[in-house]
C-alpha cells in the first residue's frame, strides 16, 4: 500500500471542497491540497444541474466546472472513495492507498435517497438525482423518451419537473403533501405555487408515496400507498439526501444529525474540520442546525479553508437558500415550516414577503421575487426578540 502526503487534505469533490481549497490558498501559497472525490468530474456548480442547464439556453456546459485544480493547484483524485478515517494517526485510506495530512476536512456531502423500487434497468430508467453524471443521464432521457415521473415534492423534486415540462417532456410529480410546497408555504401561496405547474403542463398526483414498483428497459410501474400505479417511460428521484456520516461516525467523531462541528469548523477530533451538506454548525443568529444549500457550502467551505490554513476565525455567516422555477425566484432565511404562525407582507401581487413566527418571534423570512433583501431578512431574524408582529409590515422593501 502506497503512502501520499498532503499538508492539507478535502474528503468530497463539491462546491464545498472548490471554495475550500480557494479559502486555504488565501493564507497558504504553497501548502499541497489533496481532494479525494467519487465523483466522475472535479468540481462543479451543483445548482446549474437542476436550474439553469435546462432552462438557459446561453448558460452551457463549459461554465459548470468550477476550474479548481487551475486556480489552486489542488490534486483531485476523482472516482476514488474513501474508506477508513485514522485521525489519531493523521490518515486516510481510500482504494488501496494510504494518505497522511496535516489537516482534514470531511466534506461528504449526502447521498441522494433512492426509490423503493425494483430497478431491472440497472438506472437506466430510475435515476436518483445528484451528481453532473446524474444530470446528463437524465437529459440523455429527456430527448428519448416521452414520460418522465418525479417523485417528491421539494427543491429538487419541484425543480426537475419544471425542466423536464419546459423541455418537451410529458412529466407526473409525485408527492406526498396535499397542494405542492404545502409543507412550507401558507395555504394560498401553495395553491399558487401548484398552479404554476399544472399551468404548465405538469401532471401533480398529491398525497401519494411510493411505496413499491419495478423499472426495466422497457420503463417503470410505481406502486402508490393508496394501491394506485403510476406508469411513465423512467422515474428520477427527488426524495434529498441521507447524510454521510459513516466516516466520521467510524473514526469517532461526535455525530448528532450530521458531523457536530463548533464555530470554527472544527470537529471534537483534533486536526480535522467538517463542512457543507454534513456539517452540523451553532449559527450565531438562528443557533445549531445544518444546511444543504449552496450559499451555505461556499461560504462554509472557505470558512473551512481558511480555518485549514490556521485563520481560526469563527464562521459567522447565516446563509439564505432559493429556488427559481417558471420565472419566480423565492429566497429564504431561517425556518420555513408551513405549521407556523405566518405574517405575509405582499408589495404588490407578485412580490411579497412571508414572516414565519415561532411563540410571536421571527425564525424564518420568505423572499418572493423580492431582490437584494437578503441582509433585510437576517437583520430582522437577528434583531427578532425586539420586534412584534406589527413592527413587520413594510420593514423589508
Amino acid at each position: 500500500m502506497t503512502t501520499t502526503h498532503f499538508d492539507h487534505l478535502i474528503v468530497g469533490g463539491g462546491m464545498v471542497a472548490d471554495t475550500a481549497a480557494r479559502g486555504i490558498r488565501e493564507l497558504d501559497a504553497d501548502g499541497s491540497i489533496g481532494i479525494l472525490s467519487d465523483d466522475v468530474d472535479a468540481p462543479y456548480t451543483r445548482p446549474a444541474l437542476s436550474k439553469k442547464l435546462w432552462t438557459d439556453d446561453e448558460f452551457t456546459w463549459e461554465k459548470v466546472p468550477l476550474g479548481t485544480a487551475d486556480d489552486t493547484g489542488a490534486d483531485i483524485r476523482l472516482r476514488t472513495r474513501v474508506t477508513a478515517i485514522r485521525p489519531d494517526a493523521r490518515e486516510v485510506d481510500a482504494d488501496g492507498q494510504t494518505y497522511t495530512y496535516g489537516t482534514l476536512l470531511l466534506a461528504t456531502g449526502g447521498k441522494p435517497v433512492p426509490l423503493p423500487i425494483e430497478d431491472r434497468s440497472n438506472g437506466a430508467r430510475a435515476l436518483t438525482f445528484r451528481t453532473a453524471e446524474d444530470y446528463r443521464r437524465l437529459r440523455s432521457l429527456a430527448d428519448e423518451v416521452d414520460r418522465i415521473a418525479v417523485v417528491g415534492g421539494g427543491y429538487i423534486g419541484s425543480e426537475l419537473a419544471a425542466a423536464l415540462v419546459q423541455n418537451g417532456v410529458d412529466t407526473v410529480l409525485i408527492h406526498t403533501g396535499a397542494v405542492l410546497g404545502d409543507a412550507v408555504f401558507p395555504a394560498a401561496l401553495a395553491e399558487r405555487f401548484e398552479k404554476l405547474f399544472r399551468d404548465a403542463g405538469v401532471e401533480i398526483v398529491a398525497g401519494s408515496k411510493v411505496t413499491g414498483g419495478e423499472a426495466d428497459a422497457t420503463g417503470a410501474r410505481l406502486e402508490l400507498e393508496n394501491g394506485d400505479v403510476v406508469r411513465s417511460d423512467a422515474v428520477v428521484s427527488g426524495l434529498g439526501i441521507d447524510v454521510a456520516t459513516d466516516l466520521a461516525e467510524s473514526a469517532g467523531l461526535t455525530v448528532d444529525d450530521g458531523i457536530v462541528v463548533d464555530a470554527q469548523l472544527r470537529t471534537s477530533t483534533d486536526g480535522v474540520w467538517a463542512a457543507g451538506d454534513v456539517a452540523s454548525y451553532p449559527d450565531r443568529i438562528l443557533g445549531r442546525r445544518r444546511v444543504e444549500h449552496v450559499d451555505n457550502a461556499n461560504e462554509q467551505g472557505r470558512a473551512a479553508g481558511r480555518n485549514l490554513a490556521g485563520a481560526a476565525e469563527p464562521y459567522t455567516h447565516t446563509p439564505y437558500y432559493y429556488s427559481a422555477v417558471f420565472g419566480i425566484r423565492y429566497e429564504a432565511v431561517g425556518t420555513l415550516d408551513a405549521a407556523l404562525d405566518t405574517v405575509e407582507d405582499w408589495i404588490d401581487p407578485e412580490r411579497g414577503i412571508v414572516y414565519y413566527l415561532d411563540d410571536d418571534r421571527v425564525v424564518g423570512v420568505l423572499l418572493w421575487n423580492v431582490e437584494d433583501a437578503r441582509d433585510a431578512a437576517r437583520k430582522v431574524l437577528a434583531e427578532a426578540g425586539t420586534l412584534s408582529r406589527d413592527d413587520l409590515a413594510g420593514r423589508i422593501r
